[in-house]
């Protein structure tokens, strides 16, 4: 890639993304940048301390869940290494 050539951010390429699933800590850096505001996933631990957390957690669970079901392949919906089950593991849904 030339030196002038722009780059995509990084949440869109490996580099910004978690083998676990969800973003780290470059890929929601890049979001920042863009003007976007996107915390770490909240664990079923981590919500147990926090009220706010666990209400958090509980939207984006129900919301995942539904995009899963009606919105994914069949291949997709089984498959451990899909982007969306690994996100749905990360927040312990």
């Amino acid at each position: 890639m030339s030196p002038r050539a722009k780059k995509t951010p990084a949440w869109t390429r490996k580099e910004g993304q978690n083998p676990e699933g969800g973003l780290n800590e470059a890929g929601r850096r890049s979001l920042r940048r863009q003007g976007k505001n996107i915390k770490r996933p909240v664990s079923s631990k981590e919500a147990k301390k926090s009220p706010a957390a666990a209400a958090r957690r509980r939207s984006f669970c129900a919301r995942m869940k539904g995009m899963k079901k009606k919105l994914t392949s069949e291949k997709t919906r089984n498959d451990p290494n899909s982007r969306i089950n690994k996100a749905l593991r990360k927040w312990d849904c």
